[in-house]
């Protein structure tokens, strides 16, 4: 087996010792770690403003469900090429050129004066986020002590955090105004850029070259592609919640959006760090995401079905962040596990397939509503997941 495909390899006494808490680490990667949480605020930022940019910028709501395809599909594409560049440039200038470019356009996105700027900026913002994410991923798992797997505890927390902490910022922000939330990401990232610069140390290129097309190729191997179109179904469901259920929610404050979804990130952050290792210490990695898939399918029905009961949405929402809080972690560690090609490759890989069914979904849930009903994008999101 490729020792890069590993985790034993990569972490030769996990078997042997007790593994180092995931949490005690060097500067450099609590760094890394903070700018993934604000990255990762980005993802659920605008939920608790969708509803309002509907209104005030008069867009129907599978336009203003193009902020998560646009974003979401550029940094799906760009994956394909974030090794090729990290490979030239090095893992620091990489990671400091992608929060460069969310700086300027998640900065650009709050001074626009339409839903067309926004979606366009978005997509910016989204070039950077794929340099950012793909590379803070590698450079989390090569540095970061407690091994392989703490690693990946690590990079969930952060995920999790920044998925809780994201609505609530942009509730607070976009309750004075839909710019609030953009230009505060900015200012975060910003912030992330200068402790990144100053704490990760230089890391100059690898010996070897990635080629552009090897993230394409490793699709050969059945094991990473099977895995890959597994989380381009699930990012199909989840996506699908996170962009239309908002429009579900209404009336509704983005204040109250915001403490839903902070509720929801809540739950992705416990099941992810602690709810899924344990579930996997005693039922396994398949036996654990086969129910898991279930119990999601049937929380995204229950939406469809009772779609217009403003309550029972709400608790579906919250009670969807402890499936895929199992889900982040379990598939991220079998994707980075099982793949024959370096981590990066995997990584890249998967973040592509997996998230054209995430930016997609949004949209095509948007398009659903308006020419069938409000049911069938959960509906579709069930039988995906």
């Amino acid at each position: 087996m490729n020792p890069a495909a590993d985790p034993t390899a990569a972490d030769p006494t996990a078997s042997h010792a007790p593994a180092a808490s995931p949490f005690r680490q060097p500067k450099a990667v609590w760094a890394v770690a903070f700018a993934c949480v604000i990255s990762f605020m980005g993802i659920g930022l605008v939920d608790p403003i969708l509803p309002t940019l509907a209104g005030q910028l008069h867009a129907t709501p599978s336009q203003v469900e193009l902020l998560f395809t646009s974003y979401l599909v550029v940094t799906a594409v760009m994956m394909l090429v974030t090794g090729w560049v990290s490979s030239r440039l090095g893992a620091k200038r990489t990671l400091v050129a992608g929060l460069i470019l969310i700086v300027i356009f998640a900065a650009a996105a709050g001074a626009s004066g339409g839903i067309d700027g926004i979606v366009g900026f978005r997509a910016g913002w989204g070039l950077g986020n794929a340099l950012f994410i793909a590379t803070s991923l590698a450079v989390i798992v090569s540095s970061a002590s407690g091994g392989f797997r703490g690693a990946i505890i690590l990079y969930e927390t952060a995920l999790g955090i920044g998925i809780a902490a994201g609505p609530i910022l942009g509730g607070e922000l976009g309750s004075i105004s839909w710019r609030g939330p953009f230009f505060g990401v900015s200012v975060l990232m910003a912030v992330s850029l200068v402790a990144t610069v100053i704490l990760l140390p230089r890391t100059p290129p690898p010996a070897r070259k990635e080629r552009i097309s090897e993230p394409i190729k490793a699709l050969r191997h059945r094991a990473l592609a099977t895995t890959s179109v597994v989380g381009l179904l699930y990012n199909w469901g989840f996506f699908t919640m996170l962009g239309y259920a908002p429009f579900l929610m209404r009336p509704i404050t983005p204040q109250q959006l915001g403490l839903v979804f902070c509720g929801w990130g809540i739950l992705v952050a416990i099941f992810a760090i602690w709810v899924a290792p344990w579930l996997r210490a005693r039922l396994g990695t398949p036996g654990t995401l086969y129910g898991n898939f279930v119990l999601l399918a049937l929380d995204l029905a229950v939406i469809g079905i009772w779609n217009a009961d403003r309550t029972v949405v709400i608790a579906a929402v919250i009670v969807s962040g402890a499936f895929i809080g199992v889900n982040n972690t379990l598939v991220t560690t079998a994707v980075m596990s099982i793949a024959p090609v370096e981590r990066p490759v995997a990584s890249a890989t998967y973040g592509f397939v997996r998230f054209i069914g995430g930016g997609l979904a949004p949209f095509v849930a948007g398009k659903l509503v308006e020419y069938v009903d409000a049911r069938l994008p959960f509906v579709i999101g069930a039988i995906t997941v």
